[in-house]
């Protein structure tokens, strides 16, 4: 299969997910620390952490080592 379609399945699967889509929706007013995240989700860090994998490994977002920052990749 055509590697576009398996990175498109991809990016499709990681904004299925109803959490994942709001933390895009937050991420796109700005950049967040997971400690907000955390906070506005009620999630354990774990989930959060699992989440924010998906979404970097399909180039939604991005992360900065600060303080564990998170934000949009440019493209969005």
């Amino acid at each position: 299969m055509n590697d576009s379609y398996q990175d498109l399945a991809r990016f499709l699967k990681a904004l299925s997910d109803p959490k994942r889509l709001a933390i895009v929706d937050m991420l796109s007013c700005g950049e967040r620390c997971a400690c907000d995240l955390l906070d506005y989700f009620s999630v354990t860090q774990p989930t959060l952490s699992h989440d924010m994998k998906v979404l970097l490994a399909c180039g939604i977002c991005t992360s900065r080592e600060v303080r564990e920052k998170y934000l949009l990749c440019p493209v969005w």
